[in-house]
């Protein structure tokens, strides 16, 4: 067995870290995105116990585990992935910058955002809500400029992924044309 056969296990796995970290990091990336883009200008348009409603259905429904494996995925495939890198030059620091960025993001949506969630789910049944503007103002401006923050992070995370998984590409050993299989001497044939 050669030495490239003897590390393509190996290899193989650190691919599939880093394609994981990536593909979790943008579903979560477009998640945020979507939200920036589309799901919060649509409910602007909405009255305000029209708003709080759907936002607490919302923020009931994603927590769910296919969203959390997406959430919480990419932190731990990202930190696997830095991990397994931290001794290759070229794609490491991008991975460790990735795992920052994203690690940023991951706190601002557990420490605003869900906080946010929170305070909003407390305001009770949208029909009962003594003043629902007031609610919605506490909530509303808040929530948005922060997810757009996260979006951005999250889009830059990934980025700096595929940047990482490049250079990683870049680092495979290349076979010698003269140890291909179907190399042969002039003189043999």
């Amino acid at each position: 067995m050669t030495t490239s056969q003897a590390h393509r296990p190996n290899r193989t796995i650190r691919h599939l870290v880093l394609g994981g970290a990536a593909v979790t990091t943008g579903l979560v990336a477009g998640t945020f995105y979507v939200f920036s883009c589309a799901v919060m200008p649509a409910l602007g348009r909405s009255d305000d116990r029209t708003f709080i409603e759907v936002m607490q259905n919302i923020n009931d429904v994603i927590e769910n585990p296919v969203f959390f494996a997406g959430f919480f995925g990419a932190l731990i495939l990202t930190a696997a992935a830095a991990w397994q890198q931290r001794r290759s030059p070229g794609p490491r620091g991008w991975l460790f910058a990735a795992l920052a960025v994203y690690a940023v993001a991951f706190l601002l949506t557990s420490g605003v955002n869900v906080p946010l969630n929170d305070e909003l789910a407390q305001a009770g049944n949208p029909t009962h809500i003594a003043d629902p503007a007031a609610v919605r103002d506490r909530f509303e401006d808040a929530w948005v400029a922060w997810n757009a923050v996260r979006a951005v992070l999250c889009t830059a995370a990934l980025a700096l992924l595929l940047r990482a998984s490049h250079l990683m590409a870049r680092q495979l050993p290349q076979e010698s044309p003269h140890l291909a299989p179907d190399a042969g001497s002039r003189a043999s044939r």
